[in-house]
């Protein structure tokens, strides 16, 4: 709907020793990581080695309801997953988690990231014979796991052998009938942690915030390159694949992916969205009289610049919760701008004051331009863009949806040209260096800013990228 950086995806799952109504907890947890996918989800349950699953285009509250949750029933283990797809379309077949029914059992696959090798690994199994269903690279993992494990005793030992063919970025959750296994590539590029409940039973999630959902205490992330065993004989960590690889976790789940009241690697990603504003203001100063955010990811960075500036902070814009993806749109002729019905501006705190608009991207600039128009039609005196993370000048091929370099609005305009694009009268961006400081000193991804890519870029991705035309 709007031109903005999409979500990824979510991964969530439970192991139990005694059989219970997982559905409802996987439910609640995918429903805490709506934000990092809305085009599908679906949920698998394991009982006694037996998988039920139900996976549908939508939304949580779409997919499922009371009903088709019952349908699901008991179980000891489950795993469930929100998406948006990177690599792979839109369509029912590839919704996940992805099944698996091999000569050695049953298997489901959860998956955030994006394979960098996945073109090679597809050409290469379906020569050896492999059909596959989907067009996502999870599938590609599936099947090579599914490969390993006819020669080795354990799918534990089958997914650390594969982790040796696999390339780029991947955070997994792999059900088999008795186990729960997480993993998190080499270089840890996308976020996954747990937690335990009262009752002793292991919840997995790509976030912190999705533990708190379903009465979990965070326990710690996982660390890059590990494999953690949930199992009857208790919890077991692997590390041959620990420190094989220098870590880059993505620094766009800083500003961006991540909610706010979520821990990511030891850093609060709201006090991450803070430290941007500061930054902003100590780089981006200005007169003015009020600064608003955009909501929601923009609100959290305008408080910091708030703060760091002594320019008091006001609420600009009232959002309207209840569109979402399922939001028709009428005919070309007779639509209204889809900003002005999501983000409706408070003229009374606009009205004749110079405003300060803090936001966390622009891709296009499309999306800006008519946010900047609300406000001016608001009664704005003078409107200055901020926003809290630096230029999108490179691809990404992590699973980030960042499109190529020829839509990338930085890649062909300077500052000053992308203000008078978006009709602002002045605009900042956050600098990279200031942007790496948000991991607090961790080593990071920041590829699609200029920062370098941390693997062997892919000479097939199945997308369209071209050379950016502007060197940074």
């Amino acid at each position: 709907m709007f031109d903005s950086i999409h979500e990824e995806c979510g991964v969530f799952g439970i192991y139990s020793n005694v059989n219970q109504n997982v559905a409802a907890t996987v439910y609640y947890g995918l429903y805490a990581l709506q934000h990092r996918g809305q085009e599908s989800c679906g949920i698998v349950v394991d009982r006694d080695g037996v998988f039920t699953s139900h996976k549908d285009i939508g939304l949580v509250n779409e997919v499922f309801d009371h009903e088709t949750l019952a349908k699901l029933g008991d179980g000891n283990i489950a795993v469930g997953h929100v998406r948006y797809g990177t690599t792979g379309g839109g369509s029912r077949a590839n919704c996940q988690p992805i099944e698996v029914h091999h000569i050695k059992g049953t298997m489901a696959v959860a998956h955030n990231g994006n394979l960098t090798n996945a073109a090679e690994l597809r050409s290469e199994l379906e020569l050896k014979g492999s059909i596959f269903h989907t067009t996502s690279d999870t599938e590609i993992i599936a099947y090579t796991v599914t490969r390993e494990r006819l020669t080795h005793p354990s799918i534990e030992e089958a997914i650390s052998a594969a982790m040796d063919r696999l390339e780029g970025s991947y955070s997994l959750i792999i059900m088999s009938p008795m186990k729960l296994i997480a993993l998190r590539d080499p270089r840890g590029m996308r976020p996954l942690c747990y937690g335990i409940r009262p009752d002793g039973s292991y919840i997995v999630a790509s976030e912190s915030c999705a533990l708190a959902a379903v009465g979990a205490v965070f326990v710690r992330d996982i660390e890059p390159g590990e494999i953690v065993v949930f199992g009857r004989e208790g919890v077991k960590s692997i590390t041959d694949h620990c420190k094989k690889a220098t870590p880059a976790l993505c620094l766009f789940e800083y500003i961006y992916f991540a909610r706010s009241d979520s821990v990511i690697d030891g850093v609060s990603v709201q006090e991450a969205h803070l430290k941007a504003g500061e930054y902003l203001a100590a780089e981006h100063p200005v007169d003015a009289d009020i600064v608003i955010g955009v909501p929601d990811s923009g609100i959290d960075a305008a408080l910091g610049y708030s703060r760091a500036s002594g320019i008091p902070y006001g609420i600009g814009f009232v959002k309207n919760k209840y569109i979402g993806r399922t939001f028709i749109s009428p005919g070309q002729s007779e639509r209204e701008d889809k900003v002005r019905i999501k983000l409706s501006p408070i003229e009374s705190a606009i009205r004749g004051k110079r405003v300060i608009l803090v936001d966390d991207s622009i891709v296009r600039g499309t999306t800006s331009g008519r946010i900047v128009k609300l406000v001016r039609e608001a009664g704005a005196t003078e409107v200055h863009v901020r926003i809290s993370s630096p230029p999108f000048v490179s691809p990404c091929y992590y699973g980030t949806d960042i499109d190529s370099c020829e839509n990338l609005i930085a890649c062909h305009h300077t500052c000053d040209e992308i203000a008078r694009i978006i009709g602002a009268d002045s605009l900042g961006y956050l600098s990279l260096d200031h942007a790496c400081h948000l991991a607090e000193g961790a080593p990071h991804c920041a590829a699609c800013f200029g920062g370098g890519y941390p693997t062997k870029i892919p000479t097939d991705t199945g997308k369209n990228r071209f050379e950016c035309p502007i060197s940074r």
